[in-house]
């Protein structure tokens, strides 16, 4: 993913193969499960499967969010999708919503996963965190995904959610004036998308 000349389709297939092993990582002790029994051929087994009355809340965040979730359903047979959209500003490096499909109440036993390809200074992220517990979301109920994370990002989060669990798989050292990761991915969303100059 980290290579320049990556073309579009084997950095968005790399993305969602990262984004299905960083999901199996924040989920694997974290899903809902009840326990039953189940007819096999020859007699009766004991079972514990994924609650199907327990869905998770999945938030990617646009565009390279989606991504990530890409291989999702493999690892949860249950979930609920809720988009949003943030476009950031080039020169102030604040992020401001054009899309908001959260429901109007959560509950704070509701498991939600927020997907976010790059955490770079972190206000994209905290608007989003913001918005789940001002609907009744519980933080340490709350997971996030990401590919690349950056110091500024994570320092900001921890302070004010500080029971906030993100799953990476990498931590760069800086950003660059720009806002930008270094040395990141470049505009994940574009290069996933085909649409980088």
């Amino acid at each position: 993913m980290r290579q320049k000349d990556t073309p579009s389709a084997i950095f968005r297939s790399a993305a969602a193969e990262l984004g299905r092993i960083l999901i199996y990582e924040a989920v694997r002790d974290w899903l809902p499960t009840v326990d039953l029994q189940v007819q096999t051929p020859l007699g009766i087994a004991d079972a514990t499967v994924v609650d199907p009355m327990q869905p998770i809340k999945v938030v990617p965040i646009l565009r390279a969010g989606l991504v990530l979730l890409e291989q999702a359903a493999m690892l949860l047979p249950v979930m609920q999708t809720y988009h949003v959209g943030y476009v950031r500003n080039d020169e102030t490096l604040e992020a401001t919503c054009y899309l908001n499909k959260l429901p109007p109440n959560l509950a704070t036993a509701d498991r939600i996963l927020v997907a976010d390809c790059m955490l770079a200074t972190g206000g994209t992220l905290m608007q989003v965190l913001d918005d789940l517990v001002s609907r009744g979301a519980a933080p340490e109920m709350i997971r996030v995904v990401s590919v690349v994370c950056a110091p500024p990002a994570l320092k900001l989060l921890g302070e004010k959610y500080p029971g906030l669990t993100i799953y990476t798989a990498m931590i760069d050292a800086e950003l660059d004036a720009r806002g930008y990761i270094i040395p990141g991915l470049g505009d994940a969303g574009d290069r996933a998308f085909g649409t980088d100059l």
